[in-house]
């Protein structure tokens, strides 16, 4: 069914840009809360438990995954059981130092390398089992998801997943107990993926409230075009999934708020070099990021990884090559954590008793009124062609090619599934468009009488025409509401501004 509705699921062309004051408001009483990722199992042995600032004060310990030989039995990293993590890396022991220092444990299951639990667990009553063993046992509110690769490619594995996170918060609200889940998905600066969007899709359909989908805005590679920097594609990356996530809960009959989706938006990017040759994430992409993720109030931060964030030693001679343990660049006294962790004040438990509900009542009327349009109301029966801007739900469209009968905001996969873009919302105080004219001796004005061959231009009140084929007696007034049927069509705004360019002074 996922599948199905995925045909016009996200958003690119963007489903919010409106809002209310009351949006805003809406989202204040969540606070943002940042928490840096820490591979429990890597080597050297990163100390967590004694952060030497309060940015490392809160952790996502990665990952839990399935056992090679019992996939029901949760692993770390298949190396150590829970018991074994225990033992051998005195594991239980170091977060009870955390929360005695005051700190707060997230744990992710999943990763790029190994089997999540539910991709190799087909039991559902089993698969229960091997997560509230985990939650229980490490006494957290909040966990994450971590899904890619072949993890997030598997259907099915994704519905056990959804139908066992379900089941896991309507047992623990009923025993008075929270669990936030938050899904993280790879995503390039265009969105997420479609795979993305059917995991999101299938923990909706299954019930589950999501705390959030969390970015993992990194390894762009050949999706982050020249000249473009990791911040610029980062804040790229989060703007589109935000108007996909919109259209994603639309679509399961929750109507949210652009600040209540800012909220259930997360971001971790990784610091330092990428996995992609010639990705560098620096602390001044981290800044320009910070900023960003800080105003729109994003409901999470995090980086992969807090073993990494620090400069590297000199005998690690090649830069370019991904360390565990080191970031590859020169950060001199500055964690990146300190710099990503800015204005991001919450705790993960507080951001655990955040509920789901519906906003449609913030929303308000979304009927447009042409006394306050910038440009015409789209309408179903009208045909535009390209470039024409239009109005609809109070935002200004933009037609990239011809176009009948396509909704503005209709919810769909990726940018190029959409005949519009979204420019923005209507401003306040905006009057009916003007259509741009030219001085009256650019081009004869229209004759009724004339006959005009194609290519043939003429002005119309000042307004710009291109015959398309052989007429007569055919007033280009029509072009406006049957650009098809007319043998007329209105030159675009590109093509007046060449002309007034090229007009003498």
């Amino acid at each position: 069914m996922v599948s199905m509705v995925l045909v016009a699921v996200l958003s690119v062309s963007g489903y919010f840009g409106f809002q209310l004051w009351s949006s805003a408001q809406a989202a204040e009483a969540y606070e943002p809360w940042f928490a840096g990722y820490t591979d429990i199992t890597a080597t050297p042995v990163f100390n967590f438990e004694t952060p030497d600032s309060e940015a490392g004060r809160d952790v996502v310990l990665s990952f839990i995954v399935a056992d090679k030989t019992d996939a029901c039995t949760p692993t770390w990293g298949t190396y150590y059981t829970l018991d074994g993590a225990a033992e051998g890396l005195d594991l239980d022991r170091r977060l009870a130092r955390a929360e005695q220092l005051g700190g707060q444990v997230v744990v992710s299951f999943g990763g790029l390398l190994n089997d999540e639990l539910s991709t190799g667990c087909t039991d559902p009553a089993e698969l229960v089992r091997a997560y509230t063993e985990v939650i229980d046992r490490y006494d957290v509110t909040t966990i994450d998801l971590d899904i890619e690769g072949g993890n997030l490619t598997d259907t099915a594995a994704g519905e056990r997943r959804a139908a066992a996170m379900a089941t896991l918060q309507e047992k623990r609200s009923a025993a008075g107990k929270n669990l936030a889940v938050w899904l993280t998905l790879p995503v390039s600066p265009a969105g997420m993926t479609a795979d993305g969007g059917a995991s999101v899709s299938q923990m909706l359909e299954a019930g589950v409230d999501l705390a959030g989908v969390n970015l993992m805005t990194m390894d762009y590679g050949a999706s982050r075009a020249d000249g473009v920097s990791m911040a610029e594609a980062s804040i790229a990356a989060l703007q589109a999934a935000h108007n996909q996530l919109g259209g994603l809960y639309k679509l399961a009959g929750t109507e949210l708020t652009a600040a209540t989706l800012w909220t259930k938006i997360g971001a971790t990017p990784m610091i330092g070099q990428n996995d992609v040759e010639g990705e560098i994430f620096s602390l001044e992409d981290a800044a320009e990021f910070s900023a960003f993720a800080q105003e729109t109030r994003i409901g999470r931060m995090s980086l992969w990884s807090l073993n990494r964030d620090q400069t590297c030693g000199s005998n690690y001679v090649d830069l370019k090559r991904v360390s565990n343990s080191c970031s590859g660049v020169d950060q001199g006294d500055t964690r990146f954590a300190d710099v990503l962790a800015t204005g991001f004040d919450g705790r993960p438990e507080a951001g655990a008793s955040t509920k789901t509900t519906d906003e449609a009542d913030l929303i308000g009327d979304l009927t447009d009124d042409p006394e306050t349009s910038p440009y015409p109301i789209w309408t179903e029966e009208s045909s535009y062609l390209t470039e024409t801007k239009v109005v609809w739900h109070h935002n200004v469209y933009q037609a990239k090619w011809w176009t009948r009968g396509d909704l503005p905001d209709n919810p769909v996969l990726n940018a190029w599934e959409t005949p519009w873009t979204l420019l923005g919302p209507v401003l306040p105080g905006e009057k009916p468009y003007t259509a741009a004219t030219l001085p009256a001796d650019t081009f004869p004005a229209w004759d009724g009488a004339a006959v005009y061959e194609k290519g043939a231009r003429i002005l119309l009140d000042g307004v710009p025409y291109e015959a398309k084929w052989w007429n007569q007696a055919e007033s280009p007034e029509a072009a406006s509401s049957n650009p098809d049927g007319s043998p007329w069509t209105p030159l675009t705004a590109t093509e007046i501004a060449k002309l007034t360019e090229d007009l003498p002074q």
